[in-house]
């Protein structure tokens, strides 16, 4: 199989199962956002996040794979590509949870610093809430068929990331840096 067909070359794709459409549409704009994160995600793990860490992001990548299949069919149904159940958001809590453990209460917001790794992952987290509006535009503009535990997923898994952040900090010994605000 060859990486390049030429048959994008004109600015339109084809969807899985579906038609061809534009590169700016808002399927495309979707599943790309979710592949971003998922690169972004990588990003972190290179950075060095530890082994646990790491393999719950590798898991997480590989959902968001699946996301993205399901986000690029436009009946998903038809080609089995609903991954995401509410037993994978069970599991993004339990994560949470079990970080948020070992962490001092917020009582303040915190900017995106410390590790490198950290840093990623406040990426990360942003390109995770971009991604959640995506699919609330693909819904809103085409009334996609997608699935509700899709949505939840991507909304936990900001929170997730954004507890990670904070646990990465922790591990490497890293003071959180609290906003101050301008006087």
């Amino acid at each position: 199989m060859k990486i390049y067909t030429r048959t994008g070359d004109t600015g339109s794709t084809g969807l899985f199962g579906g038609p061809r459409v534009s590169k700016d549409d808002d399927r495309i704009e979707s599943y790309g956002t979710v592949d971003e994160l998922n690169a972004t995600i990588g990003m972190a793990r290179a950075a060095g996040v530890g082994d646990e860490i790491d393999s719950q992001l590798e898991q997480i990548q590989h959902e968001l794979f699946s996301i993205g299949a399901e986000l690029a069919t436009p009946d998903p149904d038809a080609f089995e590509m609903r991954i995401i159940s509410a037993s994978h958001i069970e599991r993004l809590e339990g994560w949470i949870d079990q970080h948020e453990s070992i962490l001092p209460p917020l009582k303040n917001f915190i900017l995106p610093a410390g590790h490198p790794a950290a840093v990623t992952l406040h990426l990360a987290r942003s390109i995770c809430r971009r991604a959640e509006r995506r699919v609330v535009t693909l819904i809103g503009h085409h009334e996609a068929e997608i699935s509700q535990e899709l949505i939840v997923y991507l909304n936990r898994l900001s929170d997730l990331l954004f507890v990670l952040t904070r646990a990465v900090n922790h591990h490497a010994g890293i003071a959180e840096v609290h906003w101050v605000r301008p006087t």
